[in-house]
């Protein structure tokens, strides 16, 4: 599935977070927002999966805009994994996968056998189908994150959307989740703290400044040094190394940034 944000505008409170912000996501990509906190990324997510509404702009999925369709079928496309964990502790490790397939349901239906294929295959996706009867509550911090993609992929969607997945995981976890992601081949755009980590990840990168993009495109494109410095404050280079994984230097000092 191909996204496409284009103009995309929002005010939150009266204020405007997001001035004229576009993006595209091909078929299989894995796209990182990354940039500084405030600058709009979690904001932009949530406008992609229909959380917050633009005063302006288009979200298109393959052409169809997604704020002009029904919340229901706006889910059967996009799921979501969010950080806010509002998950019951009680729940196993099964029934909080179960619920991906809610959007595919009427209020009285029932799962039925194509929902628990759905269900199986998301689990042994996520790498939880052993753990199917364990309370969630009981589980470790990457163990979590992975029973929530695996929610999200039982939903079968076309676009999935991340805010901060690697958040509060150890560094395998972090690895782990993010290669299982880019395994799935399913169209992905994630808000990514670390820019080591989207380095790695993703495909494409947009870099957001004061809710505006600041720079666009294959990682070693969009993280220049002058976009390092400006937008992050470091003297940094990003270089792809002889295993084909770009990492970034940083220099020694931050920046000295004048005091107004």
């Amino acid at each position: 599935m191909r996204l496409r944000v284009d103009d995309v505008r929002v005010r939150l409170g009266g204020t405007p977070v997001l001035h004229g912000v576009s993006l595209t996501a091909e078929p299989g990509q894995v796209v990182g927002l990354v940039g500084p906190n405030g600058s709009g990324k979690s904001t932009l997510l949530r406008t992609i999966y229909r959380s917050v509404r633009p005063e302006a702009g288009t979200v298109r999925l393959d052409e169809h805009d997604v704020w002009a369709g029904s919340a229901r079928a706006a889910a059967r496309q996009i799921a979501a994994v969010l950080q806010d964990d509002t998950t019951p502790p009680g729940m196993t490790v099964k029934e909080v996968a179960e619920l991906g397939r809610t959007p595919h349901h009427g209020l009285f239906d029932r799962d039925g056998p194509q929902d628990a294929a759905a269900v199986e295959e998301a689990m042994k996706q996520a790498g939880v189908l052993a753990m199917a009867a364990r309370p969630f509550g009981s589980l470790s911090g990457g163990e979590r994150q992975r029973v929530h993609l695996a929610r999200a992929l039982a939903q079968r969607p076309r676009l999935l959307v991340l805010d901060e997945p690697t958040n509060h995981l150890d560094i395998r976890a972090r690895f782990e989740l993010l290669d299982l992601v880019r395994a799935l081949g399913v169209t992905t755009v994630a808000v990514l703290h670390e820019l080591d980590l989207a380095a790695r990840a993703c495909d494409t990168l947009v870099v957001l400044h004061g809710g505006r993009v600041a720079a666009a495109g294959p990682v070693l494109d969009a993280l220049t040094p002058q976009i390092l410095a400006e937008v992050f404050g470091v003297s940094a280079a990003a270089a792809c190394s002889a295993d084909g994984v770009v990492r970034i230097t940083y220099g020694a000092e931050p920046l000295k940034i004048p005091r107004s």
